[in-house]
């Protein structure tokens, strides 16, 4: 019986690793890599993008489709272009159009809109007469354009412009904050930060609580602490917009497994939340802390220490850029998901947690593991996703992209 369960356990846990592939580039052709380090689907794209929904979007011949997890083409190679799915819908350039599909490679009706946006949260923008609002996966219209802008939706909310002043919806274009303030930040255990007027502060409840000093506050991420600055130093503020750490730091970056890095004159180190050393300030650069308890610390290059500051990967590495670390958002620099992408002598491959080197290869570009699956067989942690600036839609690089870094108003 228990040789049964250690069976079943061990093919559930294969079957998710398997939902997960990563693009990489081998010799100049694209291909899909596993978990466990093997081809999915063996490089032959010229140009390719991530899986998204179960579904990849490859070029052939000039021209873009979809193919599923086993390279079977779903969607036929039609497309001048073609972005990712969510929710059940992509954008594709039909001729000189951009229109919507669903996965089967149908033509979905729109509202009329300026300009298509990709889907983003179960949402796309609608543009008309410069106003922006919101449609479903149904093509149906949930906020009529009234917004001048309308950012990229980050867990279900979205920053907002009206007249120059700045609030916050969800998908239902609901206005969770009203757009009063110069700038704001995202929104977190129903708080954002603002600025009014010249004044930084936070919002909680519809009601402006100013932060003392505040020159410029930085988003909540994972915990009740996010970092802000006063007097041009680093310090932390609660979610009362209280001072838990006094403003007596260089730089500093967003707590994960209650240790925060931060800068003491040139040196690198790690705080926890009452604002004392748990690591010395000893490295050139420092990041945060991934969900596993490993955090990369540069000397001459990238290495990963533990959570007492024990070095447990040698500095060897080049790691990519976009700092922030979040336990439900897809980040760069860190492990995600069980492994680490990291340069080394021009190539890119993923490191396992022991400083190993996922099936010992390396290539010529590698992007982040992506789930592959709309859904799990089994009970897993929430899967990550990249936080992208909004854009209008535009044709697709010829070669593999680097995840958009996250703009703030």
């Amino acid at each position: 019986m228990k040789k049964s369960l250690v069976f079943l356990l061990l093919s559930c846990i294969q079957f998710v690793n398997s939902q997960e592939l990563a693009l990489v580039k081998k010799n100049s052709k694209i291909g899909y890599l596993s978990k466990d380090g093997s081809f999915k689907i063996e490089p032959q794209y010229k140009s390719a993008r991530s899986f998204s929904e179960g579904l990849a979007a490859v070029e052939n011949g000039g021209k873009w489709g979809f193919i599923d997890t086993k390279g079977t083409w779903v969607i036929p190679a039609d497309f001048k272009d073609a972005k990712d799915f969510n929710n059940g819908i992509a954008v594709v350039q039909k001729d000189k159009e951009w229109v919507y599909i669903n996965t089967k490679g149908e033509i979905q009706k729109a509202p009329t809109t300026d300009k298509v946006f990709d889907f983003n949260d179960g949402v796309a923008f609608i543009r008309q007469n410069n106003k922006v609002g919101l449609i479903n996966n149904k093509m149906v219209v949930v906020l009529e354009p009234k917004y001048d802008q309308i950012k990229s939706f980050e867990n279900g909310y979205a920053r907002v412009e009206l007249n120059k002043n700045w609030g916050i919806i969800n998908t239902q274009g609901k206005e969770m904050v009203e757009p009063a303030y110069a700038e704001i930040g995202n929104y977190f255990k129903n708080t954002t930060w603002a600025r009014k007027d010249k004044t930084f502060g936070l919002v909680s409840g519809g009601k402006f609580i100013p932060v003392d000093g505040a020159e410029k506050i930085w988003d909540f991420e994972t915990q009740d602490l996010t970092y802000a600055k006063k007097n041009g130093k680093i310090g932390y503020i609660d979610l009362k917009g209280n001072w838990a750490i006094l403003p007596i730091y260089d730089k500093g970056k967003a707590f994960c497994k209650n240790l925060a890095p931060v800068l003491v004159g040139k040196k690198w180190g790690f705080i926890n939340p009452e604002g004392k050393f748990v690591i010395e300030p000893t490295y050139n650069d420092a990041e945060v802390f991934s969900t596993n308890g490993l955090a990369p610390i540069k000397e001459s290059n990238w290495g990963f220490i533990n959570e007492s500051g024990k070095l447990v990967i040698p500095t060897q590495y080049g790691i990519t850029t976009n700092a922030i670390i979040a336990m439900f958002t897809q980040q760069d620099k860190g492990f995600i998901n069980g492994v680490a992408r990291v340069k080394n002598e021009g190539k890119w491959g993923f490191l396992n947690p022991d400083g190993t080197v996922l099936a010992n290869q390396w290539f010529e570009n590698a992007e982040l593991f992506s789930k592959s699956e709309k859904t799990q067989p089994v009970a897993a942690a929430p899967a990550e996703a990249p936080k992208q600036e909004t854009k209008t839609t535009k044709p697709a690089a010829k070669s593999a992209t680097k995840p958009a870094a996250k703009k703030k108003k």
